[in-house]
């Protein structure tokens, strides 16, 4: 009947003759030994049969019978390799994706393998799993999916990313790792988002000292800027009246997506938009934040803003422009575990795919910054 069943489904004609003929060895072998019923298909009665018997597809040929009748409610449970336990954590892991994900025995052996690759990985590199860092995971997939082609090894990633997440979930983990396990042409990005390492931005911050006008003027834009990830346009459209000072959050009516946005203003912001509008903004009627230093006064255009930004980082040392901080705000936002739909709502963006792209930045000098030094 099995092999029956194997022609019906399109099994080659010497497929079918190499497998009943193993077929024939493995019934003679069992006689022979008077090997009960309820242990005939066991992985310790198939090691021993392939060893006597030398054949190479002793393995394919009785595993394949076993599952067969198995379906057919004739044994128990088909012939399955003994599976290497794993640690506590990673066993749970385990117990938690099968109750809870409805996937095959095929995917669960996937996973249980991946994993035990990677638990082989840190004990062989004397890494404990709660302090493991990206860069580490890097090298772990980098090494494990050499000999893979493309779709096995997006398989390993999305197995480890699933992993990672359960651990950061149950606070195993303090970070969480996931999102920043990509495929490898991200990195090959002709013209890659920068970002300003934790000193520069130290560096820019310290620098937002003086209290001419301009300098005012300059450092609250900048703290907007960092703190909330406006786009010049919008920077330059806020009015005074979109300020809550005693709520603490601005309102941001005139965005790209057209969707009025209600943000938290943090306390740095509210201080230097504070030190500006007292000590820098000239007596206008002018209901706009950001003047122009001189007369006839007149709201700034958004080229300004990115200007002033970019005077800033010069006169601090950086070679960097207005967007270095929008992306590091994004990346901020991701590292802290923001869902993609709460950043592309504070981004701004009118579609999710936009983010998605927007997000597709993770070099490996950002998750460093991010991931790794953690003194800003």
């Amino acid at each position: 009947m099995k092999f029956i069943w194997m022609i019906s489904n399109g099994y080659a004609d010497s497929t079918c003759m190499r497998y009943q003929q193993v077929s024939n060895r493995f019934a003679h072998y069992i006689t022979q030994r008077a090997i009960p019923w309820d242990a005939i298909f066991t992985f310790d009665t198939l090691r021993d049969f392939q060893k006597e018997s030398g054949l190479i597809l002793a393995s394919h040929a009785v595993r394949g019978l076993s599952r067969y009748l198995f379906k057919q409610n004739r044994i128990k449970r088909p012939i399955e390799k003994p599976v290497q336990p794993l640690p506590e954590v990673f066993e749970e892991h385990l117990d938690y994706y099968t109750r809870i994900k409805d996937i095959s025995r095929l995917q669960m052996l996937r996973t249980r393998k991946t994993l035990t690759a990677f638990g082989d990985y840190l004990d062989k590199n004397s890494i404990m799993l709660k302090t493991v860092r990206i860069k580490q995971i890097d090298a772990f997939l980098a090494a494990h999916n050499r000999n893979y082609v493309k779709g096995t090894c997006g398989m390993h990633r999305s197995i480890l990313r699933g992993f990672l997440a359960w651990l950061h979930q149950n606070r195993i983990l303090k970070r969480n790792f996931a999102p920043l396990i990509i495929e490898a042409p991200v990195f090959a990005q002709s013209i890659p988002p920068k970002f300003l390492r934790s000193d520069e931005i130290r560096c820019l911050f310290e620098s937002l000292i003086g209290t001419k006008i301009i300098e005012l003027r300059t450092a609250a834009i900048i703290y907007l800027k960092f703190y909330l990830g406006l786009r010049p346009k919008e920077i330059s459209r806020i009015r005074l009246d979109d300020i809550k000072f005693k709520k603490q959050e601005i309102c941001i009516p005139d965005r790209k997506n057209t969707n009025p946005a209600r943000l938290p203003l943090p306390d740095r912001c509210i201080k230097a938009v504070a030190a500006y509008i007292m000590g820098g903004r000239p007596a206008t009627d002018n209901r706009r934040l950001f003047i122009t230093v001189r007369v006839p006064y007149r709201p700034v255009l958004p080229v300004t803003v990115s200007k002033d930004i970019a005077g800033a980082m010069k006169k601090a040392g950086l070679s960097s422009t207005a967007y270095w901080l929008r992306h590091t705000y994004a990346q901020n936002l991701l590292e802290a575990d923001t869902p993609f739909f709460e950043i592309k709502e504070m981004m701004g963006h009118d579609s999710i795919q936009t983010t998605r792209r927007y997000l597709h930045v993770h070099t490996k000098l950002m998750r460093e910054v991010l991931f790794d030094d953690e003194s800003f």
